[in-house]
């Protein structure tokens, strides 16, 4: 297990059906599974959240293991029965999700080849 960086931080916030997450720094090797635990503890089959909304404003990089921590992220809360929502996504993560073509697995939202993207929504 790596050790994760100083700057990253998590802030999780519980409102009456979410559950939000505000993730800061760098997603990587080194703090995604820190993401994944903090998800995995609270979203239980029997959980009273419907949405996971994942804040990244003050992500400043995520890697390939960052985006691996997602798809982690995404499976546990579809086995909880909770839809996932990527807010605020920088334009480095828009196009790491566009590059490895999993835009749409993670946000649910269709992309039209071309479109240009909008990285407030989803």
């Amino acid at each position: 297990m790596t050790t994760p960086s100083p700057d990253f931080s998590l802030v999780v916030t519980a409102v009456p059906d979410a559950l939000i997450v505000e993730v800061a720094g760098d997603l990587d090797r080194g703090t995604g599974e820190k993401l994944i635990r903090t998800v995995a503890e609270r979203l239980t089959p029997d959980t009273a959240f419907r949405r996971l909304r994942l804040d990244f404003r003050h992500l400043t990089w995520i890697d390939s293991m960052g985006l691996s921590a997602l798809l982690m992220v995404h499976h546990h809360a579809d086995t909880a029965g909770v839809g996932l929502r990527l807010d605020r996504r920088p334009d480095f993560l828009e196009r790491l999700l566009d590059l490895t073509g999993t835009f749409t697995y993670l946000t649910g939202i269709p992309r039209a080849a071309g479109e240009v993207p909008d990285a407030g929504a989803g």
